[in-house]
């Protein structure tokens, strides 16, 4: 067997695992005793997934078809979930209602 990936942490570890089987790819993962030893620190590099040796390539193409998605799905929640976005239009509802009451 050979690591395909090496996760951030046993729940990203699974979530991939669960995706390569989907697949049709047997998946061993490992690092969980390792990763609990070391408490909630955050502790990273100990989660790895393992695949059969004929499987590596293909594992590691829809390895990299995820980590593709997962970084455009990051992109564009980042410029639809702006925070100055809401506070622009939140100033301008204040001043909006603020000019209202004013004026009756």
């Amino acid at each position: 067997m050979q690591i395909a990936y090496r996760a951030r942490d046993i729940t990203e570890a699974h979530i991939v695992a669960g995706m390569l089987e989907a697949n049709g790819i047997d998946t061993y993962v490992g690092g969980h005793y390792l990763q609990g030893a070391m408490g909630e620190i955050g502790a990273a590099g100990f989660s790895n997934v393992h695949v059969d040796d004929e499987d590596v390539y293909r594992a590691r193409v829809l390895i990299d078809q995820y980590e593709s998605e997962r970084a455009v799905a990051a992109s564009q929640r980042d410029e639809q979930d702006k925070p100055d976005h809401y506070a622009r239009w939140f100033i301008v509802v204040i001043v909006a209602l603020a000019w209202l009451l004013w004026r009756f």
